[in-house]
């Protein structure tokens, strides 16, 4: 039995495809866990997210901001951005079937083996594993319950770190989705920079999350994607990040969480 996460698939199904026929994947023993962001940009999201629901047993996802969206699209009877190209998607007629798999997911998951903690933009610095995977539980609620639409129309805006205490839970809601599908740079004061999606050393007046000094000693491993400028590079042996662009020309990576091997497969373009 193998443990494999892969950064962000981006409706890139031909390389996942790639990735795993490279390491024999068997999901009958194996295991995949993905950082988020399964469909959008690119040309196959309908392929990507039928294949992980058909494979649901062997498959843990972290939803990431376009997963999200998708939901929220879904749950407003909004049309999606031209640019994501899911419009196959929305005319799948068990559309509804794989969509009910998606908002299954959480924020966030811990596995155990490997002591790593996977979500897609990684965690807010000050957070405990605890912490992180409570805030995780508490937004998976309000995306799955009864009143999942009223959450999705509030999702989307700025919000600050503390509101994650707020007694609004509406507000709640926002604030930890952002921190964990949209965090990239800090405000030397802590709070998000959400306007900044370029790479570690563009502004020397922002803090990479994973650089923040709160996070010297991280709670567990932490792999993250979301964050494609990186290339993969955030200097920090314990902090991975696995989006390496495919979508944009960059290339798609798998890791072996028992082995800590990774295996890369190129865009063709």
């Amino acid at each position: 039995m193998a443990n494999y996460v892969v950064g962000d698939l981006q409706g890139c199904f031909e390389p996942l495809q790639t990735l795993l026929d490279i390491v024999d994947f068997n999901p009958s023993q194996d295991h995949l866990y993905c950082v988020g962001d399964i469909v959008a940009r690119g040309p196959d999201s309908l392929a990507c997210l039928t294949f992980l629901e058909k494979h649901a047993a062997s498959v843990s996802i972290t939803l990431g901001n376009h997963d999200l969206h998708l939901l929220a699209c879904q749950a407003l009877g909004k049309a999606p951005n031209p640019k994501d190209k899911l419009a196959t998607l929305f005319a799948y007629p068990d559309k509804e079937k794989l969509l009910c798999f998606l908002s299954s997911q959480p924020l966030a998951l811990f596995h155990h083996a490997s002591n790593t903690l996977i979500s897609h933009a990684g965690i807010y610095p000050t957070w405990t594993k605890a912490q992180a995977l409570a805030f995780s539980q508490e937004a998976a609620r309000c995306y799955q319950g009864n009143n999942a639409k009223n959450f999705f129309k509030t999702m989307y805006g700025e919000a600050s770190v503390k509101d994650v205490v707020s007694s609004d839970e509406f507000i709640r809601f926002r604030a930890i989705v952002n921190i964990f599908t949209r965090m990239r740079f800090l405000e030397p004061n802590g709070e998000l920079n959400l306007s900044n999606k370029e790479g570690i050393d563009s502004d020397g007046s922002l803090i990479p999350w994973f650089k923040h000094p709160a996070l010297k000693t991280p709670p567990c491993n932490l792999v993250f994607g979301h964050w494609a400028a990186l290339e993969g590079k955030t200097e920090r042996s314990n902090i991975i990040a696995l989006d390496t662009g495919y979508v944009w020309g960059g290339a798609m990576t798998l890791l072996n969480l028992d082995t800590q091997e990774f295996i890369k497969v190129d865009a063709n373009i």
